[in-house]
């Protein structure tokens, strides 16, 4: 979502600390997401982090049959490709969502009257 930086240029020092400091709270972390799918790929691992919880699922019960493992290994190799950008799509779309409130709130308090 390329248009999160202009949007962002319309905030001030304190409100862009805040976006950052909320983004990295409630984001994903990439390195913890390939943790997981390093250690606990062919079951899921990565997925359930990713809240993908349905396939996350088929591959921890796929990854308990023969034929079931070399599917999900399959399915972990192409997840090596695939892990990178979900990240950066949670992340962004968490992002879009604090600019969101950001912005709303800061509207409402400037059409505040005391």
């Amino acid at each position: 979502m390329n248009y999160n930086i202009a949007r962002k240029s319309q905030l001030d020092t304190r409100e862009l600390m805040l976006l950052e400091s909320e983004v990295k709270a409630q984001g994903k972390n990439m390195v913890v997401a390939y943790v997981l799918w390093y250690f606990l790929g062919m079951f899921g691992g990565h997925r359930f982090y990713m809240k993908r919880t349905g396939s996350a699922v088929a591959q921890l019960i796929l990854s308990i049959t023969l034929v079931g493992m070399i599917v999900t290994s399959i399915w972990w190799i192409v997840d090596a490709f695939l892990l990178h950008t979900w990240v950066k799509d949670h992340n962004d779309k968490v992002e879009d969502r604090l600019i969101h409130e950001i912005t709303s709130r800061r509207s409402f308090e400037n059409n505040v009257v005391f």
